[in-house]
């Protein structure tokens, strides 16, 4: 019959981002009239800088809201090329730095560009499920890296050297979504040189940097040529809205990168470009938001336990708690929607970021004000009494 032919494509019927269910649900209740404390999404509590608004507003003053470049305009990459300089001490040319609309379109360009139809692809669970989803949207194979507290929720040679057949490309992220924990410095180099020998494309996550509460994060641009960097303006910069990412891209890539941002995007968004390069003169104020960060993610580690979210995740970096409540429910959905209604505090479930053993964690974004951490935590106590 002819309606038969209509519906999504295989490559189109991927799962909803539950992060954004549960934002939806969240907003619901609070129209309704009931608090909501946002424990649920990684968005920073805070806007954008004084120096990217004020550099805004020159923009539109100047008018000058035309298409760009599709790999983003000059004075942006340049800046972003200084910012590896001045935060890791690395020269990275702004010729191989591509401005990108927001993390998710690098994504889908570094994917494109890096990979076959068909290629597997490693990446860890629990992980940010936006990596498997486009995967699988492309056309490619989400290789999935079975990870625990033992492992720091971080894949491993030991653990890459189980795959078989071979892989094609790995995904990493450190700090990493939902666990926050970081590759050390020294193992970071191993998993590096190892991707080159065997000639696996590494494609490093790295929008959380500038969020550590420890030894800061190393970036894979300072370990090889041939891996694929993205970053992101939206956490440590606290532009989420802003839709503006970046690339560094190896040089065998450039090109392929250059025409499917011609074809996919034509060029990321003009006033966030613009804006995005004072960014960079912003630190005090974003060293600011670290600050209340590490407050609050002390105040969790404090907290949580006395509502019995007593194991949690190393949180070395990012802005997220991943509780086991496996002692409390099989069902961290349900459990989720439960404690929305019931206490007004908002989470994730766990089974978003790993579809296999997530059913029995949550996942507590600590990015909102330091009132709110307290009085989530008041509430969730309360709650578990």
């Amino acid at each position: 019959m002819a309606e038969d032919r209509f519906g999504p494509s295989r490559r189109g019927a991927i799962p909803p981002f539950q992060v954004m269910e549960v934002m939806r649900a969240a907003e619901a209740r609070a129209a309704a009239g009931g608090e909501v404390f946002h424990l649920e999404v990684g968005q920073p509590s805070t806007g954008a800088p004084r120096g990217v608004i004020e550099a805004a507003a020159r923009t539109m003053a100047d008018d000058v809201l035309g298409y760009t470049l599709a790999l983003g305009v000059e004075p942006l990459r340049e800046a972003i090329s200084g910012h590896y300089r001045d935060a890791y001490g690395i020269d990275v040319p702004a010729a191989r730095i591509v401005v990108t609309t927001g993390a998710s379109g690098a994504f889908i360009l570094a994917f494109l560009a890096a990979f076959e139809a068909g290629d597997r692809v490693a990446l860890a669970l629990p992980g940010y499920p936006g990596y498997r989803h486009i995967l699988t949207a492309l056309g490619n194979r989400a290789v999935i890296i079975q990870t625990d507290a033992a492992s720091r929720y971080q894949p491993s040679i030991a653990l890459l050297e189980r795959l078989d057949p071979p892989i094609a490309g790995l995904i990493v992220a450190s700090p990493s979504n939902p666990a926050g924990s970081m590759i050390p410095g020294d193992e970071f180099a191993e998993i590096a040189a190892y991707c080159e020998r065997r000639g696996i494309r590494l494609v490093s996550d790295e929008i959380y940097h500038g969020i550590t509460y420890g030894e800061p994060a190393v970036t894979a641009a300072g370990l090889s040529d041939t891996a694929v960097v993205i970053n992101s303006f939206s956490k440590y910069f606290s532009m989420t809205g802003w839709r503006l990412g970046w690339m560094v891209v190896p040089e065998d890539l450039l090109r392929s990168v250059e025409s499917l941002a011609q074809n996919l995007f034509i060029s990321p968004p003009t006033l966030s470009q613009h804006a995005a390069i004072a960014a960079f003169d912003c630190h005090a104020e974003l060293e600011a938001n670290i600050e209340r960060y590490t407050a609050n993610r002390a105040l969790l580690l404090e907290e949580l336990p006395k509502a019995g979210f007593d194991s949690l995740a190393p949180a070395d970096g990012a802005f997220y708690l991943y509780a086991d409540v496996s002692h409390m429910t099989n069902d961290s959905q349900d459990f989720c929607r439960r404690m929305l209604d019931e206490t007004g505090v908002a989470a994730t479930s766990g089974s978003d970021f790993d579809p296999l053993r997530g059913n029995a964690h949550v996942r507590f974004s600590f990015s909102g004000s330091t009132e709110d951490m307290a009085e989530a935590a008041k509430r969730l106590r309360e709650w578990r009494r």
